[in-house]
């Protein structure tokens, strides 16, 4: 079978298409026969071994992937051959096959393409735990979403209209802007305004919100705490550096700070997550965005594209 293959570390240009062995699947294992592969920022990081991050020598790239079941193991009894699914920490997912654990696949409806089902564990799942185990949201409440003309962004607006919150998002084009307010946001907002967050503050009525979803934190976190509500809470989904934050603007509000990594849910939270996940697939309250379809071969300008500033919706692979 062909794979992306990463035999140094580096820019896009070391994803390389090459011809490898077909993997076998373990008594608790499916193989998957790839139709849509998740590209997610995550992995730039490890191909450039950011932070000392990067895999053993040479390695294929990917996690997320939907696709039909190829074969299973001999202790699998959810899935049989022939049944759609999308997985999540997958073994080598940038290839036409791979390997995952039974209890990394779930069911992908009829009504879902495998595109969209692709978009669905690293953006959602993370949207989800950031905004309902992390966040605590509940129904009445308002959230800020940074970035939310992206994956998870966007995946966040869905996820919290459904659950009842009222939604305020940024984009940094008008373009993006529409996507969020198509996707269900009450509220757009340019975050190359400068006051874009004197705004939102306006917008609820000098309250400010009770959850903010931030994306980059390096940039926004300080700002932030000038526009969440009296007991808010600011979940850190990303950050690409340092900063200075003044503390007793958290004590002023009375407010949390907490981070979140998809890889500290635990399993019973990620069965849940995907519970929820899948029944939002089922009645369409959940839609991924498909922002961009390249050609597996093609894995280096997917590469650039998912870090380029403004990209709007998923980026994902095609087999």
């Amino acid at each position: 079978m062909k794979a992306i293959r990463v035999s140094q570390y580096g820019g896009p240009s070391v994803l390389k298409l090459e011809e490898v062995p077909t993997p076998v699947p373990g008594p608790n294992q499916l193989l998957l026969r790839n139709h849509a592969i998740g590209v997610n920022p995550v992995e730039t990081y490890m191909r450039a071994n950011t932070d000392n991050r990067g895999p053993k020598l040479p390695y294929t790239p990917g996690g997320d992937a939907a696709g039909v079941v190829e074969a299973v193991g001999a202790s699998v009894s959810r899935f049989k051959i022939g049944d759609r699914v999308y997985v999540g920490g997958a073994a080598g997912a940038y290839a036409e096959l791979c390997v995952c654990d039974e209890a990394n696949a779930h069911p992908l409806p009829d009504n879902v393409t495998f595109t969209q089902g692709a978009a669905m564990n690293v953006p959602y799942a993370t949207a989800y735990h950031a905004l309902i185990n992390r966040g605590q949201a509940r129904s009445g409440e308002s959230v800020l979403v940074h970035g939310a003309s992206g994956g998870v962004g966007i995946g966040a607006v869905q996820i919290a209209r459904a659950h009842g919150l009222t939604v305020f998002g940024t984009a940094g084009t008008e373009t993006g802007r529409q996507l969020v307010r198509d996707q269900g946001a009450h509220h757009a907002l340019d975050h190359t305004s400068p006051d874009y967050l004197d705004r939102l503050v306006e917008l609820t009525g000098g309250r400010g919100v009770d959850i903010i979803l931030e994306m980059l934190a390096n940039v926004n976190l300080q700002k932030d705490l000038g526009a969440i509500a009296m007991n808010g809470r600011v979940v850190i989904i990303g950050s690409r550096g340092n900063l200075e934050i003044t503390p007793r603007a958290i004590m002023n509000k009375n407010a949390d700070v907490r981070g979140m990594l998809l890889n500290h849910a635990t399993p019973a939270e990620m069965a849940d997550i995907h519970v929820a996940l899948g029944e939002g697939l089922r009645n369409g309250s959940l839609r991924p965005i498909i922002g961009a379809e390249i050609p597996l071969a093609n894995a280096a300008r997917a590469h650039e594209l998912v870090m380029e500033p403004g990209h709007q919706g998923k980026v994902v692979l095609v087999v």
